[in-house]
């Protein structure tokens, strides 16, 4: 029989045997169990700290003797001391294998650690950062062996961590022996190293760095942008922010930027210029929110459409205005921070831009590929990120189509009468009582219903300021369940509905949800012209899942996936009545909130998610609705709400819409689109 230990590790249940005087660490390596270690074993980070535990293990059947662990040594005892070990907890390091042992590695421990995404489709996500911290011991430069500070640095990162190719700029270099010869030939070394180039030095500071190492992932969209500060050593989300695009001041729509940049020379480095601005100033609130150092951000990944992606890195989008709609490159991108002017983070951070899919397919479809992998879908699955720039994505793990959609901003709020961005004070949920069309609302910033007693008092801090794009896409649905609005879209007077809330507004209607005027407030009513924008939003984002549809040979889905800024705060019965989304069982759409940005998160996170990706979007055909007539024809067709011609038996089966039209004479508000007697 052998006299090796038996190592058990949990949670993962891989065991072996080892020698005795094996350390935990060593054990837990041959094994491939993930116990964290930053400084190499020498118990200065106290990153390996395992609990073992004692007596009988009927499950694995063992029983571990109080001395299956080497004694505690003066390592642990002074580090005990100093900082402090929770009770029963050993250095992985210093504690070595006795006799037969089961050991347990807590989460803190576990440099994989697996984190739970708050959506609909949970699922792990590994760590496996770009960036890393690695403690070394360099050698002492000697007279007969003679060779350079960097050179030997070089080589203890290969013998103690098996990092080969390293290279540093001259700023780095600059800083390289001062920093040595202060930490005595003992240093920490933040790496870079992705899947595709050499490992490069973004910092070192003497001895053992006690810091943490921060990234970005933002999702840079037309309307807004998104950012999340996330640790690089576990992937927790510290802060997260966001503001609107300032290039929204040239132009709502992506085309209208480019007709910006077409007819203003110069118009296109103006708006690299505002994007930078902002991006420097989101990066400098989000760390000041999170209360560290702008600059131990190291790591930005970026998101977004091809224009934003040409502007964000200077490029003319000149040629993404017209056919065959080319992009300057479709590849991803790693480059240096200051290449973009990001200033606000560490000189040294390294970018990371998720590569394009088509001329109109950005890489903001590549994030939502990533965070949802349709590619993986056993059933024919629609995942829809609802933007200025919808993005559309529908199939199953035999083929995934793509296609982009010029929804325009009114699903965000813009272009839309009373219409703002998701801040306190917005309108974000509306109801509508069908009989007495009387209406109750929610506003971000308070859990009451505005009928509901202390609504007042809730409010009175924010007041009620507008209505953002989840409110405006409930309101109109409610109003066409209450029969305020027709299948055409249009709005009946107050003798056709019933109610004085539905006024007139020259030769067309509005329904007022909220009179603030007593209060000081705005009057926050949906137009006709909200209806329309509405309208046109939806009909791009309904024809663009159709003709994917068709490409495929399909008449219905198996289940539609929301996401996008506001996926998470629309019903699927709203999104349905309104038409955005084809027919489908409402327990089948479910939402994935902001899909592009939890995409960009696990490229920051994960250099093999990187690579997946990489690969995944030569896979991915790509519909071109610019191009394609039946995109006209669906987009008339789904003018209507929720639709023309398509049946919608799935939504009929719970909720039946009044059948009512307000485009005939005599309704005196219908913008002289009157039906002619015949």
């Amino acid at each position: 029989m052998s006299d090796d230990a038996l190592v058990i590790f949990t949670p993962s249940g891989k065991r072996g045997r080892f020698a005795l005087g094996t350390p935990v660490l060593t054990a837990a390596r041959q094994l491939g169990v993930d116990l964290d270690s930053v400084c190499g074993g020498r118990g200065i980070c106290s990153k390996c700290q395992i609990t073992p535990g004692y007596g009988e293990f009927a499950k694995h059947g063992v029983t571990v003797a109080e001395n299956a662990l080497s004694e505690w040594n003066e390592v642990e005892a002074r580090y005990d001391r100093i900082r402090g070990l929770k009770e029963g907890r050993r250095l992985g390091c210093q504690a070595k294998v006795m006799g037969d042992v089961v050991i347990d590695v807590p989460p803190e421990s576990q440099v994989h650690r697996q984190v739970i995404r708050k959506s609909a489709t949970q699922r792990d996500m590994v760590m496996d950062p770009a960036t890393h911290a690695y403690y070394v011991e360099v050698a002492e430069p000697d007279m007969h062996e003679p060779s350079g500070d960097f050179q030997r640095l070089a080589e203890a990162l290969r013998d103690q961590w098996q990092i080969d190719g390293l290279t540093a700029e001259p700023a780095i270099l600059a800083r390289l022996q001062p920093i040595l010869r202060k930490g005595e030939w003992k240093v920490t070394v933040a790496l870079h190293r992705d899947h595709h180039g050499q490992p490069r030095i973004i910092d070192l500071w003497p001895g053992f760095y006690e810091g943490r190492l921060y990234g970005l992932a933002i999702d840079l969209g037309s309307t807004t942008i998104a950012a999340h500060l996330c640790d690089l050593r576990n992937g927790n989300v510290l802060a997260s922010s966001g503001l609107m695009n300032p290039q929204i001041r040239f132009g709502e729509d992506l085309m209208s930027r480019v007709s910006y940049a077409m007819m203003n020379p110069g118009g296109d480095k103006e708006m690299t210029a505002a994007v930078r601005t902002a991006l420097n100033s989101l990066a400098q609130s989000i760390a000041s929110e999170a209360g560290i150092d702008p600059t131990q951000i190291v790591e930005t990944v970026f998101v977004c459409n091809p224009v934003m992606h040409h502007l964000l890195l200077g490029i003319d989008p000149v040629e993404l205005g017209q056919a065959p709609f080319a992009l300057a490159t479709s590849e991803s991108l790693s480059l240096p921070a200051r290449d973009l002017d990001l200033s606000a983070i560490h000189p040294n951070a390294r970018i990371y831009i998720l590569p394009c899919i088509a001329g109109h397919v950005g890489a903001d479809c590549a994030a939502v590929a990533l965070s949802e992998e349709p590619n993986k879908s056993e059933d024919m699955v629609l995942i829809v990120d609802v933007g200025t720039n919808a993005e559309i994505l529908l199939g199953n793990k035999d083929r995934v189509l793509a296609c982009s959609s010029p929804t325009g901003p009114a699903f965000e709020g813009a272009q839309i009468s009373a219409g703002q961005r998701a801040a306190p004070g917005a309108i974000e949920r509306v109801e509508i009582d069908p009989a007495t069309k009387e209406p109750r609302f929610k506003v971000i910033g308070s859990d009451l219903w505005s009928t509901e007693d202390g609504f007042a008092a809730a409010t009175a801090q924010t007041g009620i300021t507008g209505i953002c794009g989840s409110g405006i896409i409930e309101a109109v649905a409610e109003m066409r369940m209450a029969g305020l609005l027709d299948a055409g879209g249009l709005i009946g007077s107050a003798e056709q509905t019933g109610t004085a809330r539905s006024v007139p507004t020259g030769r067309t209607h509005a329904y007022v949800l909220h009179d603030g005027s007593a209060e000081g407030g705005p009057l926050i009513s949906v137009t006709q012209g909200d209806i329309r924008a509405i309208q046109l939003a939806k009909s791009a984002l309904y024809a663009g899942a159709r003709l994917l549809m068709d490409e495929l040979g399909i008449e219905k889905v198996d289940r539609v996936v929301l996401a996008g800024a506001f996926g998470a705060h629309i019903s699927p019965k709203h999104a349905m009545v309104l038409g955005m989304i084809p027919d489908c069982p409402l327990d089948k759409v479910t939402s994935a909130g902001n899909a592009a940005g939890t995409g960009a998160r696990i490229a920051l996170c994960s250099i093999a998610a990187r690579a997946a990706i990489e690969e995944e979007v030569f896979r991915i055909h790509k519909v071109e609705t610019a191009i394609e007539p039946r995109f006209q024809e669906h987009f008339v067709a789904a003018n209507a709400i929720p639709h023309a011609t398509a049946p919608f038996p799935e939504l009929s089966a719970i909720v039946t819409l009044p059948d009512v039209s307000f485009n005939t004479s005599g309704s005196g508000g219908d913008g002289g689109r009157r039906r002619r007697r015949g």
